[in-house]
């Protein structure tokens, strides 16, 4: 057993023994159970006191939405060649970590079987999961994406089908800003930069969420969280500010007025701010699981009675 595979089985030990209030926690993704992203990310989960699982596609399976199909026994190796070819399993652990799983299918499946079977098969029998955390994506999930993201697909799931609150995370990233963003195997050396600090944020976020106490978030429910490219002054997490936002633009006459927030009743549009060139944003938009578009004033203002100390104000 390798250090690492130590330090999470004694995390997942002390936990057992009633010694943190860490939660159950489903992680998954689009861009595969091997990507940096996601594996810094359950690291630092699992150091928080976290009981952490990835159940994650075998390999890259963004763009996929919300399909769902049972996997099948898979005969190619995983991504970055992460599990060996020839195993013939529809879906399995890492050899040394049974917190690191793939399904050889699509995000919602993993999230459907890490939540039904994969979570349950470490944390034991009747354990459920108590929160669900995708990514953080390699690259946006703003407006147009949001209905064809995996990341997406794969919260809702949970919070719409299975009743367990989600979080989808996503990080803005370009393959040109070399070792600022852009797909990296777990093992990449040296590793992508923006990989640490979007784990670091996501973590922020999502203890805050834990320490607000159950329930997490209202039912139905996912946060869509995009934080932008970690260049110049926002490599440091600390620099970030968080804003509320809201997934689509607000259309006359049509949109509701959203939660009464900062003295206006129309929260920014995610990707007006997370685009910004002013600052260092990370996007919070509250949405309905049932379309994926923004919630309701009454949803969003749950949100904020949780966090909304963390949120600062947009002036565009």
């Amino acid at each position: 057993m390798g250090v690492r595979s130590f330090v999470k089985q004694s995390a997942l030990l002390a936990l057992a023994a009633g010694g943190s209030h860490g939660i159950r926690i489903i992680q998954s993704n689009d861009d595969g159970w091997a990507e940096l992203n996601i594996r810094q990310f359950h690291d630092m989960l699992i150091n928080a006191g976290h009981e952490a699982v990835v159940s994650a596609p075998a390999e890259n399976m963004s763009g996929k939405g919300s399909s769902d199909e049972d996997p099948k026994p898979r005969t190619d190796a995983c991504e970055y060649d992460s599990c060996a070819a020839g195993t013939n399993a529809p879906f399995a652990s890492n050899a040394t970590d049974p917190t690191l799983n793939w399904v050889n299918s699509f995000p919602a499946t993993s999230m459907r079987l890490g939540l039904s079977t994969i979570g349950p098969g470490v944390w034991g029998a009747g354990q459920e999961a108590e929160l669900a955390v995708t990514g953080p994506n390699v690259g946006s999930n703003l407006w147009a994406q949001v209905p064809f993201s995996g990341t997406i697909g794969s919260a809702c799931y949970a919070a719409h089908e299975a009743g367990v609150p989600a979080i989808a995370f996503s990080g803005l990233s370009n393959s040109s800003l070399g070792l600022l963003g852009g797909n990296a195997a777990w093992n990449a050396d040296p590793a992508p930069e923006s990989s640490a600090v979007f784990a670091e944020l996501a973590l922020n976020l999502t203890s805050r969420i834990v320490e607000s106490g159950a329930p997490y978030l209202p039912n139905d429910t996912y946060l869509n969280v995009n934080m932008a490219a970690p260049v110049g002054e926002c490599a440091d997490p600390a620099a970030y500010q968080w804003v509320l936002t809201r997934i689509n633009p607000s259309t006359p006459l049509i949109s509701s007025d959203d939660v009464q927030l900062c003295g206006r009743d129309k929260l920014p549009q995610e990707t007006e701010v997370v685009h910004s060139s002013s600052g260092c944003y990370v996007s919070v938009s509250v949405g309905d699981c049932s379309d994926k578009t923004t919630a309701a004033a009454d949803v969003q203002q749950a949100v904020v009675d949780k966090i909304g100390d963390m949120l600062t104000c947009w002036e565009s």
